[in-house]
């Protein structure tokens, strides 16, 4: 199966992206989604279609396709709106007089209809020729759209305003007639419906141009992605800088990063350090200090001193073209219930019309008039135009997703969403999640007259010539408490021991008890139950000796972030259970569970036994979002109901999640869930104000209550409503 995507051009309402969805999915073997937000669908298809087999299906049924453009940050987007525009104010100009001509019947001048006709026929046919010609097409192409509600409905209310005017009596001087808002009774003669079929186009043009704008606004997020990263960058070539554009730059090239400037793409440092800024990318505040050997990301901006990196990853590899390609596929995504509203819109249409003429039968065969009938049949077809279900879930996908990725939070796509509602318990992977998964020195402890200068600067400088984690983290905050560490002499390294060699002119010993006693350098009482408190308290001691006698324990751990206390704080506020899973033993899981707040421990976990652990609490009818970041795991992640990798960690932990954090902070999980919720109840809420407003508005049309253009200002306002509510996304902020 091969995937792709394709640009749908002549979609005007959500029954044309499902028709196009529907033509597609006919294909043997081809499965569609077309987003009528975005304009966009995906495709994927087995071997024997091609991409030339799709996009003339698409144009069957009367629409265009095309592959889309790869976007480009530099490019300026062209005014697609200029057209729109045009038709609507022209609209808005010429409609307003006819309006209040109607409706004032004081301002009813001698042969004033006569002047309506001549403004109201321009709006019906310039302004309004972008219904009429997607009605036609869709007829020639035997589909009904919401564009053949609103052109069926304006040409009606035009075609018996010309009959009233021309053979009726409403054409004679001195003519008037009052505005009702319901149906009234009369021979229909002396009616006018200018004013409704202007007054709807107006509404309408109106209503698609803010929609237009609106969806605009909502994709900005994926378009300011693409704007984040560098557009040039001075590379080193011969020894030379030369300034290339960044497309031009190739995975091994060294570049320059200097103070202020961005980072061109993904490397890892070769020389200098600094302090790198990563809130445009990942939402954290506070910048990251880097140097040699260490990972930046592209777009990230050096705020210190000059960089020379060495590119890793470049073009649609890269983590921000990742990220905006996530995006972008979250976008595309629907949720279950959107499929529901994409169903009834599809038939929608033919109802509505079969219900049209049906009020028009009824009110004829009740005794009514025919201009009651008439009317009340118009204002149903212009009232029940479907676009606010269309559009209830992409525009809160497209701003909820897209106001995320400003905020290090990923959102792979609607199922994510609906998963966050019935989590209720968050199992946190202990390494690299909760912790930094690094060792750090946390204690050191003497004997009388041993300072912890002299026992840091002997050990460190010993541990400086391994490359273990512990020697690594002891060496670390050596050279960090006492300035350079000196050389060793006779460094040997003893398998399981420790390490052994000459600093200074002292025979120093570091690692466990045993390699001290081999020497005769036995521990002290208050050592020996230094290395049995850090035994209780989950860490790891070794001993030092020097000169035949021991002298000091140092104890390491793997840190507990900062922030994971409060992250845990805010997951229980969330209403969920949080767990610790972890493989290492019992004593060192429980005293980072105490430290962080969590109650439920499942410790002694092999990789490969994480899913089973994941499967048991499911089994016992919990929802389980789980947190990881290794590639042990991913089957985790993928297992469990919600899925949420640390973007520090591996790809095919994120790969494998449902949800991203680009940043390496737990907070960023209690801000993914509080989105996930708070968008997926925003979608809740666009859907149910777009059926609540057709199941209302039909009956009140149907039963003479509304006339057309009352009608046509509802239905306009109900899309803008839904796309304005979906906007408010915008402004959420992580706590």
């Amino acid at each position: 199966m091969s995937t792709t995507e394709l640009s749908i051009g002549g979609m005007t309402c959500a029954s044309c992206a499902n028709r196009v969805e529907r033509k597609l999915n006919r294909l043997d073997g081809v499965t569609a989604t077309v987003n009528y937000a975005t304009e966009k669908a995906r495709v994927e298809y087995p071997e024997g279609v091609t991409l030339d087999d799709l996009i003339a299906t698409v144009e069957q049924a009367g629409y265009t396709a095309a592959p889309p453009a790869p976007p480009r940050a530099e490019e300026t987007p062209a005014d697609e709106l200029a057209p729109l525009r045009q038709r609507l104010v022209t609209a808005v100009v010429l409609a307003v007089p006819v309006i209040v001509l109607a409706m004032a019947p004081a301002l009813q001048f001698r042969n004033w209809q006569w002047l309506s006709l001549t403004l109201a026929a321009p709006v019906v046919v310039y302004a309004g020729w972008p219904f009429h010609r997607a009605a036609w097409t869709n007829l020639r192409h035997g589909a009904a759209t919401m564009d053949t509600l609103v052109s069926l409905g304006t040409l009606a209310a035009f075609g018996w305003s010309l009959w009233a005017l021309f053979v009726g009596d409403a054409g004679e001087p001195g003519m008037r007639h009052g505005f009702e808002f319901s149906a009234t009774r009369s021979d229909g003669s002396s009616n006018l419906y200018l004013e409704a079929a202007a007054g709807v186009v107006a509404f309408i043009l109106a209503g698609r141009y803010f929609e237009a704008r609106s969806k605009r606004r909502a994709g900005a997020a994926l378009r300011a992605l693409l704007e984040l990263g560098a557009k040039d960058v001075a590379v080193l070539r011969d020894g030379r800088e030369q300034r290339i554009p960044v497309d031009e730059l190739t995975a091994g090239d060294v570049f320059v990063v200097r103070p202020g400037e961005k980072v061109a793409t993904d490397g890892v440092v070769e020389d200098g350090s600094s302090a790198v800024d990563a809130s445009l990318l990942t939402g954290e505040s506070v910048p990251v200090e880097v140097g040699p050997g260490d990972t930046v990301a592209g777009a990230t901006v050096n705020a210190g001193g000059r960089l020379l990196v060495r590119a890793t990853k470049v073009g649609a590899d890269t983590q921000l073209a990742q990220m905006a390609r996530l995006v972008e596929e979250a976008q595309t995504g629907k949720a279950r219930v959107q499929r529901l509203a994409d169903r009834i819109s599809g038939v929608f249409v033919p109802v509505v019309i079969a219900l049209a003429v049906a009020t028009l039968g009824f009110w004829l065969g009740t005794g009514g008039s025919a201009t009651a009938a008439f009317t009340a049949a118009v204002a149903v077809l212009i009232i029940a135009c479907p676009c606010a279900l269309g559009l209830a879930t992409p525009t809160a996908l497209l701003v909820g997703t897209g106001r995320g990725a400003r905020l290090g939070i990923l959102i792979k796509g609607p199922e994510a969403l609906e998963s966050t509602r019935a989590i209720d318990t968050v199992v946190l992977d202990k390494t690299g999640t909760v912790t930094t998964g690094r060792m750090a020195l946390v204690d050191v402890i003497t004997t009388d007259g041993v300072t912890e200068h002299d026992a840091l600067r002997l050990a460190g400088a010993l541990e400086n010539a391994s490359e273990h984690p512990i020697a690594r983290a002891i060496a670390g905050a050596a050279a960090e408490r006492t300035g350079p560490l000196a050389d060793v002499a006779d460094f040997t390294a003893l398998d399981g021991l420790g390490v052994q060699g000459v600093v200074d002119g002292h025979a120093v010993l570091v690692g466990r008890p045993r390699l001290l006693a081999e020497w005769a350098q036995h521990l002290p009482p208050d050592l020996e139950k230094a290395m049995e408190r850090a035994r209780e308290q989950g860490r790891t001691a070794v001993a030092v000796g020097w000169d035949g006698a021991a002298r000091a324990v140092l104890t390491v751990a793997d840190q507990v972030k900062p922030t994971s206390a409060e992250a845990v704080a805010r997951l229980r506020d969330l209403g969920l259970r949080p767990v610790l899973l972890t493989g290492d033993d019992a004593a060192v899981a429980r005293a980072v569970a105490d430290e962080v707040g969590i109650e439920e421990v499942i410790a002694e976990v092999l990789p490969q036994d994480k899913v089973d652990v994941v499967k048991r609490l499911q089994a016992e009818g919990r929802r389980v979002a789980m947190v990881g970041d290794g590639v042990n795991d991913a089957a985790a992640l993928a297992q469990a109901d919600l899925g949420l990798a640390m973007g520090t960690g591996t790809d095919v932990a994120i790969e494998a999640s449902d949800l991203t954090l680009v940043r390496g902070d737990l907070r960023a999980a209690a801000d993914a869930i509080r989105l996930s919720r708070r968008t997926l109840r925003t979608i809740r809420g666009n859907l149910f104000w777009a059926f609540a407003y057709n199941v209302a508005a039909l009956p009140l049309a149907a039963t003479g209550l509304l006339t057309p253009m009352i009608a046509g200002g509802a239905m306009a306002f109900s899309s803008v409503f839904v796309v304005s509510n979906s906007l408010r996304l915008r402004n959420f902020k992580a706590l």
